[in-house]
């Protein structure tokens, strides 16, 4: 030990206060008078010594809130924190790429920088929090703003540090089931869907099954010298279907007068919409009946298809974990420390059966032997019953008795390994070397998909002696082809199912390698400080060199579809340093005041596989100054300036078509923009009143990268004040402004701002995006709004966090520990282009603004601490805001079409109830009921629905399955 690893009584409980009021965080008992503490590691800086604290603002949430909440995912529990807001999680379904993602300050989960043990966690592109065993886990810091110049790239919107128990003495054994709970009464609902003749869910249900099972053993060898620590998990979630919920039962959109809700679907129906783009019947719009007859019909609102049952509202999932952490003392000074991670995760996401999809032009001959003559007249006038070859837009959704879901298997395996040396060169001076190795493997099947060439060629078929047999038999071109009969309901065979649903598979290797090695100068040891302070300045200076690989690879199916491989590298070397000076300690107005600064400089090379190839450089810094007039104030303040690099796929990833949500004003019989404003878009006076609508409100949009792309930067200012009143025992408060602008982000634009803006403005550059097809659309293969990655303008928010932390001792009754975070949001702004206006959704959600951006958060707990056998019971108040849907509002950016069906989602209060009690000395129970109250969430028409949305709410933001109840055992010895 250095001398000066001992520190007095209260440092550490002070530390924790000081740092920004813990949230959640169970009272820490103060060291013992005399007992030796190493040098602290505080999350945001690199200075390592006891007596340090960091001027930036940290939540912490530790091992205790875990278990309270019951949380097997450990992204649910940030997920409920007010900084936070969802992002990739497991109540995602249609689009779910099977990871879990943490979104902090609402500025993209690209833009938090997640580590493990101060290190980097995963490959950004393969970033995962899954990969985190909960049970494992000491306590999370969250650093709000910038901290680029502590960490390099990404810490933008701040930090999130997972630090993990790696120093065990014994065996833990952790076991916990969960199911939710819920009561299907929403009559008014419930009314809804059986209005539609769809069927409701059991007015009582239970499902939705978790199970985690955590194991973990270390032990001290060599005389104490060193230390090992082994451990593996087991996790299952159950599915669960949008059909067990009233409010998902049915695909929920706003009625004609939008002020009531309907249920509205996909006009992919399983009974098959035609509508004829060539020959004499140009124009037509059809559907076959619903009893199955071979009968065209007018299509209308009565032939929409309900895709919701099938979906997930919760994927099913197992994951695996297992690791190990070391460290080893080589001499008195050095000592070796290493780990290994590793998780295998899959889930499978579920939804709707697929379909020929409505958009894609089919080719159908007029002489096709499954057509009556009904059907061949109206497809082809008087060419019917010729070999003559019309096209149409098919829309054929293969559900009814041989219904196949689409699947989507989604697994990922992740390794990651480090081994490092750190320890004294001299007194005062210390290093830290590391190597850092992180694999993350991704494949993604996705089954009972039609393949749209084999349909193409299913669909032209020729009567040969009394048999519908494809043409491709009769030429010899594909042996295989079976007939599809898409002119009546259910009419499709076995065979011919087997024949046009296929599977496609991509895969991806991601890889990232770290070089690290700082070295520390603590010129205490030398005597040296400032004349007015007794503590004498540390200084950091270090090299670090980061390499990120992506590898990813479609199979020639996925190809087919357009996906198109891709490949890049990024490679970067950075130097950088950091200094605390301590200026003032123990005076008559300053019981301290320092100052803080860090620079760093980086240098990027980005390459793909084609020879293309990018460099630039990025300086990052910086300042924080710390002051307490006395034991009860301090006041921190901070300014730091941050970038996040291009990502590999940002940079070289191909462009592609995919979907959004959202309307063509354009579309239908009697469209919401007029002509005039239409035209700007592309539409022809024609086309005008008989352009189709988006199929379930989903439209699609062009998206893809640019190697053309430069680094995003950000500037953070925090300022606050922490409070330890001595005359308030056990009380602390912490209250921080944070301001965050990001200046040229990576992103693409909105399709429905760039929709809106153009009907709105004629704003040439946005009108100029429009592609529509042929028809007028914007959806198939030739309908889209262009939206790809480009530096765009600035994102800006701005808040105060507040934490609050205060036990009150009760005596023979024990303790009552109250804590509270709450998050003020002042403006959440977004500059599209540079110049060209901005929007602010704080308050709002919907299109542009995406998921619910409420004014006022928080968490209050309180605890009761029993002196009974040590058991506790703890009440969590969640609360959000309500918020507007951006789309009524005024502002340009954001004004579209008025919907009084939600046009306020009021505010929302979940209750939560745990409790532990001990059970000899090794055993200790715990349960929990979650959203006490069973509440609902709110019911958003699939109109507005947008990022993140599924199941007709916002899953990520309310509890989307009811009350959750679990029960958990921990076994330790």
């Amino acid at each position: 030990m250095t001398k000066h690893s001992a520190i007095k009584k209260g440092v550490i409980a002070a530390i924790a206060m000081m740092n920004a009021t813990p949230l959640m965080v169970q009272a820490q008992e103060a060291a013992s008078e005399g007992a030796e503490v190493e040098a602290i590691t505080v999350t945001g800086s690199r200075i390592q010594r006891a007596e340090y604290t960091t001027n930036s603002p940290i939540s912490v949430v530790d091992d205790s809130e875990i278990k309270f909440q019951g949380a097997t995912s450990i992204e649910s529990v940030l997920n409920k924190m007010p900084q936070f807001t969802a992002d990739a999680n497991e109540n995602v379904s249609n689009g779910s790429d099977g990871t879990s993602q943490i979104n902090l300050r609402n500025l993209g989960s690209n833009r938090v920088l997640t580590l493990v043990n101060g290190q980097r966690m995963l490959p950004t592109m393969g970033m995962d929090v899954n990969f985190i065993p909960s049970a494992l886990v000491e306590r999370v810091d969250v650093v709000t703003g910038g901290a680029s110049a502590v960490y390099g790239s990404d810490a933008i919107s701040g930090v999130v540090n997972f630090i993990l128990k790696d120093d065990l003495n014994g065996i833990i054994f952790d076991i916990q089931g969960s199911g939710y709970q819920h009561n299907n009464d929403d009559s008014a609902t419930r009314d809804l869907v059986t209005s539609y003749g769809y069927e409701v869910p059991d007015s009582s249900v239970w499902d939705g099954e978790k199970y985690d099972f955590n194991f973990a053993a270390g032990t001290d060898f060599v005389d104490g010298k060193g230390n090992i620590t082994f451990y593996a998990g087991y996790r299952r979630t159950e599915p669960v279907l949008q059909s067990e919920r009233d409010y998902s039962a049915c695909a929920i959109s706003a009625n004609s007068t939008l002020d009531g809700y309907a249920c509205g679907g996909s006009g992919n129906n399983p009974w098959g919409r035609f509508s004829v783009l060539s020959g004499p019947m140009t124009g037509g719009s059809y559907n076959n009946v619903k009893d199955g007859s071979k009968e065209w019909d007018t299509y209308g609102d009565e032939y929409l298809y309900n895709y919701n049952p099938l979906n997930y509202i919760q994927r099913v999932d197992r994951r695996y974990t297992a690791g190990m952490m070391t460290h080893y003392a080589v001499t008195d000074t050095d000592e070796v420390y290493g780990s290994f991670m590793f998780m295998d995760d899959q889930s499978f996401s579920q939804i709707a059966p697929s379909a020929l999809w409505f958009g894609d032009d089919y080719a159908i001959n007029c002489d096709n032997p499954l057509m009556s003559s009904q059907q061949a007249a109206a497809l082809c006038g008087t060419s019917a019953g010729t070999s003559e070859i019309i096209d149409a837009y098919v829309g054929y959704r293969l559900d009814g008795e041989n219904a196949r879901p689409r699947r989507d298997n989604l697994r990922h395996t992740d390794y990651r390994f480090s081994l490092g040396m750190r320890g004294d060169i001299n007194d005062g001076i210390t290093y830290d070397v590391s190597y850092l190795r992180t694999t993350a493997l991704y494949q993604e099947t996705f089954m009972n998909d039609v393949n749209p060439e084999r349909a193409a060629r299913a669909l032209l078929a020729t009567d040969v002696n009394g048999v519908a047999t494809c043409n491709s038999v009769i030429d010899g071109s594909d042996s295989a082809c079976v007939p599809i009969d898409v002119f009546a309901y259910s009419g499709i065979s076995d065979e011919a199912f087997d024949y046009i649903l296929t599977s496609n598979s991509t895969e991806s290797t991601q890889t990232l390698d770290v070089l690290s090695a700082f070295s520390q100068i603590d010129l205490d040891y030398y005597d040296i400080s400032l004349p007015w302070a007794m503590t004498g300045p540390a200084m950091v200076v270090g090299y670090e060199h980061r390499k990120e690989v992506l590898d990813f690879e479609a199979d020639a199916i996925a190809e087919s579809y357009g996906t198109e491989d891709a490949y890049g590298v990024i490679e970067v070397d950075e130097v950088y340093t950091e200094i605390d000076i301590p200026l003032v300690e123990d005076a008559s107005w300053a019981k301290y005041l320092g100052i803080n600064a860090g620079l760093r400089y980086s240098e990027y090379t980005n390459s793909d596989d084609e020879g293309n190839e990018s460099e630039y450089d990025a300086t990052t810094y910086k300042f924080e100054l710390s002051y307490s007039p006395n034991d009860d104030l301090r006041f921190r303040a901070s300014f730091n300036h941050a970038i996040r690099a291009p990502n590999v796929s940002e940079l070289f990833s191909s462009q592609g078509l995919g979907n959004y949500s959202g309307t063509d004003p354009c579309s239908g019989a009697n469209p919401t923009a007029t002509f005039e404003q239409c035209a700007r878009t592309g539409v022809t006076e024609a086309q005008y009143g008989n352009i189709i609508e988006c199929p379930a409100e989903t439209c699609v949009q062009q998206y893809g990268g640019n190697p053309n792309l430069r680094p995003e930067e950000a500037d953070t200012y925090t300022v606050g004040i922490v409070i330890t009143p001595e005359a308030v025992e056990n009380l602390s408060v912490s209250l921080d402004y944070y301001n965050i602008k990001v200046e040229d982000y990576i992103g693409s634009i909105d399709p429905n701002l760039i929709i809106n803006q153009c009907i709105a403005t004629g704003n040439s550059y946005y009108c100029d995006l429009f592609n529509r097809s042929r028809a007028g659309t914007l959806f198939g293969t030739d309908g889209y709004v262009t939206s790809t990655t480009l530096n765009t303008g600035y994102l800006q928010t701005s808040g105060v966090d507040i934490n609050a932390n205060y036990t009150y001792e009760m005596g023979e009754y024990g303790s009552l520990g109250m804590q509270l975070v709450g998050t003020y949001l002042n403006e959440m702004v977004t500059e599209p282009q540079p110049g060209l206006g901005t929007y602010d959704c704080k308050g709002l959600y919907g299109p542009s603004c995406g998921q619910p951006v409420p004014e006022w958060r928080h968490n209050a707990r309180a605890t009761w601490m029993m002196p009974w056998m040590d058991a506790q019971v703890s009440l969590l108040w969640r609360y959000m805001d309500s918020v507007k849907l951006s789309l009524n509002e005024s502002n340009e950016f954001l004004t579209g079409t008025n919907y009084e069906i939600n046009a306020e989602i009021g505010s929302y209060s979940y209750f939560d109830l745990a409790g532990s009690i001990p059970v000899g000395d090794h055993l200790v129970f715990r349960g929990g009921i979650n959203n006490l109250l069973d509440r609902d969430p709110p019911i958003i028409v699939s109109n507005v629905l947008s990022s993140f949305g599924n199941g007709n709410t916002f899953p990520g933001m309310y509890d989307p399955l009811g009350r959750s109840i679990y029960i958990g055992l921990t076994a330790s010895f």
